[in-house]
């Protein structure tokens, strides 16, 4: 029964208290305030072209990952 109570009192409490001023930067509409100059960034920075390429031979693609024979 008492956590019950502590927990009413908790909530009854708490619910007379205003919220905390949370302030982590300068107000918005503060024109004194410093900005970062902005610089441009194309949209397409930092692509990678995908573009269709003839495939390369496959027999030494093959020979390159093949098991080798008697290094046993």
């Amino acid at each position: 029964m008492k956590p019950v109570l502590l927990t009413a009192l908790a909530v009854i409490l708490s619910a007379c208290s205003g919220p905390p001023d949370i302030e982590t930067a300068a107000h918005p509409s503060d024109a004194s305030v410093p900005v970062p100059a902005l610089r441009y960034v194309p949209v397409t920075a930092g692509t990678v072209d995908y573009r269709p390429v003839d495939p390369k031979p496959w027999t030494e693609r093959n020979e390159r990952v093949a098991p080798k024979t008697g290094s046993e």
